[in-house]
This record gives C-alpha cells, sequence and structure tokens, in this order.
C-alpha cells in the first residue's frame, strides 16, 4: 500500500473513534517508511509483535512516538522489551512479571503493563484465564517495579466478528470489577480490545484502547 494510503487509512480511523478510545497502530511486518507515514496521520502509539523487529525499526522512526508490545513476550527478551517498549501489554504469568520487575528496577524505571486475558479459553492463543486473573493482580501488586493499567484480550478466531462480543464483555466485566479494588500499583485505565476486524464491536463493549493493522496499513506482508 502506498503511504497516502495509509495516511488516507489512519486519519479516517482516528475520525471514527470516541475520543476516549486510543488507537494503537499494529505494525508487525511494516517498514520504517509504512510506519513514519502512519505517524505523520497521526498515530501516537505503535505496537509490535515481536521484540527484534521494534529493535531494527525503532532506529529508524525520528518521530516521538509511543512504543508498545502487543505479542506474547518470552522471559528472554525481557530485558531487551524493558528497554525499547513503553508498555507491556501481554503480561500472563506471574514468572513474566517477575522478571519485567526485576529488569525494570535493573534499568531504574517503573514499567505499565497490561494483563493478557485468554478470554476465549483457546488453546493456541496466550494469556490469563479471568479466574486466575486474581491471583497474578494479587502478586503483581507486590511488585515495585511494575505499574499495573489495564487488562488486554484477543477475543477469539471467528468468521463473524461479532462473536467475540461476549468476550469482550467478560473482560469489561473484570476490568470494571477490579477498577473499583484501591492496590498498590494498580491504576485501571486501559482496556485494549479488538482489532481491524472486531475493534468497533469492541469499543460498544468497552474498550478504551484498539489494536489496527490491517485496517491502516493493508493486508500483512508474508
Amino acid at each position: 500500500m502506498d503511504y497516502d494510503s495509509i495516511k488516507t487509512n489512519v486519519r479516517e480511523v482516528l475520525k471514527s473513534l470516541p475520543e476516549h478510545v486510543t488507537l494503537v497502530a499494529a505494525a508487525k511486518t511494516r517498514s520504517a517508511d509504512e510506519v513514519s507515514a502512519a505517524i505523520d496521520a497521526g498515530i501516537k502509539i505503535v505496537g509490535y509483535n515481536y521484540v527484534q523487529e521494534a529493535a531494527d525499526i525503532k532506529p529508524h522512526i525520528l518521530q516521538s512516538v509511543k512504543w508498545h508490545m502487543i505479542g506474547h513476550l518470552q522471559t528472554n527478551k525481557v530485558k531487551k522489551a524493558v528497554e525499547l517498549f513503553d508498555m507491556i501489554e501481554t503480561v500472563d504469568s506471574i514468572k513474566l512479571a517477575d522478571a519485567i520487575d526485576r529488569h525494570a528496577n535493573d534499568a531504574g524505571k517503573i514499567m505499565p503493563i497490561l494483563i493478557e486475558i485468554n478470554s476465549a479459553g483457546e488453546s493456541s492463543k496466550n494469556g490469563i484465564s479471568i479466574e486466575h486473573l486474581d491471583a497474578l493482580v494479587d502478586h503483581i501488586r507486590t511488585l515495585p517495579n511494575i505499574q499495573l493499567e489495564g487488562l488486554m484480550t484477543m477475543g477469539a478466531y471467528a468468521i463473524d466478528p461479532d462473536e467475540a462480543r461476549r468476550y469482550f464483555r467478560e473482560t469489561k466485566a473484570a476490568f470494571d470489577r477490579l477498577k473499583t479494588v484501591k492496590l498498590a500499583n494498580i491504576t485501571m485505565r486501559h482496556l485494549s480490545m479488538g482489532m481491524s476486524d472486531s475493534y468497533k464491536i469492541a469499543i460498544e463493549e468497552g474498550a478504551t484502547m484498539v489494536r489496527i493493522g490491517t485496517r491502516l496499513f493493508g493486508e500483512r506482508y508474508k
């Protein structure tokens, strides 16, 4: 897709979003020039699925922008992720949370994170079940170099995006419940749900952050 088309797509999506919803440009496989075009059109947050891909692209991006980790994070990549990203959206285990806290301490920073919920219960997806959410939250609140700022979910792989609605709704209910609890290191402000085919439904169900790639950049490169 040419750069003018990317800019047009970004502006159209941004115009369509409610004021309280933040757009994350899911930039997996996209070139630095494509990402720069999206930023020029108004993107404030760039999301990457892989640490190394973000590390390769970031030095070529001259504009000021936030960087989010939106893919599964392996513990052996945490040190680099803490250096690269402004938020990690995909925390789903005590082991991963501990690694982030340790490396954030070494880096002298507080790392904003979201907990990833496997709302559909699909074995092919990462994320923690809602049933195990409280135990992870209880552990995270003891970690001084992590700031829990919300939840993230993928929903279900489905031909009909509307089938994801109930999973978004369940994640929103968990988010609302945690929002009422006052705990250290926890400020529930972000609910990251919905992608190119499902973001409108996710917004209807309470998303405050959407991760969109194809709708902005066109079909992903193989």
